[in-house]
């Protein structure tokens, strides 16, 4: 099962394609979560054949590439995160005659296939991990995780102080084959039924390497790196020496995370990669305390994009986003990395509900706020994201507009984190509800069966079909944005944007002949009129040589 490529290159042909160099530097790269995409056969679950049907709209809504989170074999303990066998489908996707379908239309379409993968940890079902415990201390696959024994008299306290991402204790205590306590523990950074691989083992590496082939040669275009800064572990796994840990993420290098070590890992991966043709990528999902020390990720022989997530983070102030804007085109530069740009993905409140909320509250929010004013703010946001030099990922929906469902029932949550204490907030089901494609039907055209997620009835008028021809709906201002950014010249690939001056609270960048104004204030501004209007997020007045650009409100020009 490899890939092919049709003979005749058209324009948007697969071969034209694959012809592009650097197209990883200006792409914009669409998530897909399989679970909440499409279902094909009424089961209530999205499918790899509900994506590869859906495949010809993500065409024309203009992306040049889909990631696609985990569809591994896995028992969804943390939605497919928790992987037992990297190289089988898991069924309720479908199966690898359906994932290589998938990639083959995707390349007939024009489309790049970007799929997730996991090496920090597997699940509890991996067959190594099953081993480990079956045969009992001392098994040789038990050095392939972190085992470690307890302390304490009897072992009956973790190794050290390390705290889950999910909540509780890092660490699990053994029950052995006999069904007695053992003395010994497994370290899981996330959910206990995820043990953490061991690096340091070389049949690790191996594996993972093996894995790599195994997707490049079915034809993948590249891979996410789910955690790529937490397969090293700091030597000796030393205490951490704080409670409340989860505060400390994203403020300082922790033992557990953004260790030096994993650099060594992805070179070794790299030169895998630049083996194959097409130019295939790697996109490091890296929480680092800086951008800079994100940087580290993509320097030339490692890694090629890493997610900004400090720009995710950012609030709707034009202040805050300049600076954030600076200093990652500042850290991308020296190392010739396109920055890369995300409002939104599978782990956070969807951007339309951040900005209906107060600034502040973090990135997962359980209150609706102003729908109306967190729209409005969406749509300008994207705006000004796709007019920022380099890589932009969208998540599915986000083209919809549609905000984060914070009011689903607890009976229907499935996010692991919501089940353990002192955790993540566990919220994270609000932006995975499966997305409307008609305005009927038992899910909004999701699937004929339903869907795995309760969607508001509000969605009906959120949906493709609803939207599809209407003038300033959001599918079509994303549709025009994304049709704009691919043919204007100085829009895409670059390190830098010049700033004019501009009111307290507006943004005026200038890329060459394109010109972009955000006002993130609540009032209207009037500025310059730079040029002539290729777009904007809400209506603007022109008059005199000026524009009037209403609140939260993002404007294109180009002054050619």
């Amino acid at each position: 099962m490899s890939q092919q490529h049709p003979a005749a290159p058209a324009p948007h042909s697969a071969a034209a394609v694959a012809d592009r160099r650097d197209w990883w530097r200006d792409a914009v790269i669409y998530q897909v979560y399989p679970r909440s995409f499409a279902d094909s056969n009424g089961d209530g679950m999205g499918d790899l054949a509900g994506i590869r049907a859906r495949l010809p709209y993500l065409r024309d809504l203009g992306v040049d590439a889909v990631w696609l989170s985990p569809f591994y074999a896995s028992p969804q303990a943390d939605a497919g995160y928790d992987v037992a066998d990297y190289r089988a489908v898991d069924p309720m996707f479908g199966n690898l005659l359906d994932a290589d379908a998938l990639i083959r239309d995707a390349h007939e379409l024009g489309l790049r296939i970007i799929v997730d993968l996991v090496p920090n940890h597997s699940s509890d079902q991996h067959e190594w991990f099953k081993r480990a415990l079956a045969e009992g201390p001392g098994s040789p696959l038990r050095d392939r995780y972190h085992f470690r024994p307890g302390k304490g008299e009897n072992g009956e306290l973790p190794p050290n102080d390390w705290e889950s991402i999910f909540g509780g204790p890092a660490w699990t205590r053994v029950t052995e084959p006999d069904g007695s306590a053992g003395r010994e523990w497994y370290l899981h950074l996330f959910a206990p039924e995820q043990p953490d691989f061991n690096w340091e083992h070389p049949a690790v590496g191996d594996e993972f390497r093996s894995i790599l082939r195994f997707w490049l040669d079915m034809g993948v275009d590249g891979f996410r790196i789910d955690v790529a800064h937490g397969l090293v572990k700091a030597d000796g796994l030393p205490d951490l020496g704080s409670h409340d840990q989860l505060k400390l993420l994203g403020n300082d290098v922790m033992p557990f995370f953004d260790q030096d070590g994993v650099h060594a890992i992805y070179r070794q991966w790299r030169r895998i990669l630049d083996e194959y043709s097409g130019e295939r990528i790697f996109v490091a999902e890296a929480w680092t305390p800086t951008v800079e020390r994100t940087a580290n990720y993509v320097r030339p022989d490692e890694l090629h994009q890493a997610f900004n997530f400090q720009y995710l983070s950012t609030a709707w102030d034009a202040a805050e986003l300049r600076e954030v804007i600076d200093r990652t085109l500042e850290a991308m530069r020296p190392v010739g990395a396109p920055a890369t740009w995300v409002l939104s993905n599978h782990d956070v409140t969807r951007h339309a509900t951040r900005f209906a909320n107060p600034p502040g509250l973090g990135t997962q929010i359980r209150t609706a706020g102003d729908r109306e004013l967190g729209l409005r703010r969406a749509r300008a946001a994207t705006l000004l994201m796709l007019a920022l030099p380099g890589s932009a990922y969208v998540y599915q929906g986000e083209e919809l507009g549609l905000p984060d469902v914070v009011d689903l029932p607890d009976e229907v949550r499935q996010d692991p984190a919501y089940f353990r204490g002192a955790g993540q907030d566990g919220f994270r089901d609000g932006c995975r509800v499966p997305i409307p494609w008609t305005r009927k039907g038992s899910s909004y055209g999701f699937g004929s069966g339903g869907s795995w997620l309760p969607q508001p009835e509000s969605w009906a008028e959120l949906s493709v079909e609803a939207q599809t021809g209407v003038p300033g709906s959001t599918l079509e201002l994303y549709r025009a944005a994304l049709s704009v950014r691919r043919t204007h010249p100085d829009l895409g690939a670059g390190d830098a944007v010049e700033w004019l001056g501009a009111p307290e609270g507006v943004l005026v960048l200038r890329r060459g002949e394109f010109v972009c104004v955000a006002n993130t204030t609540g009032e209207p501004v009037t500025t310059p009129a730079y040029g002539r209007v290729l777009l904007a997020s809400g209506e603007v007045a022109e008059a005199a040589g000026e524009t009037k650009v209403p609140a939260d409100t993002t404007v294109w020009f180009t002054t050619a």
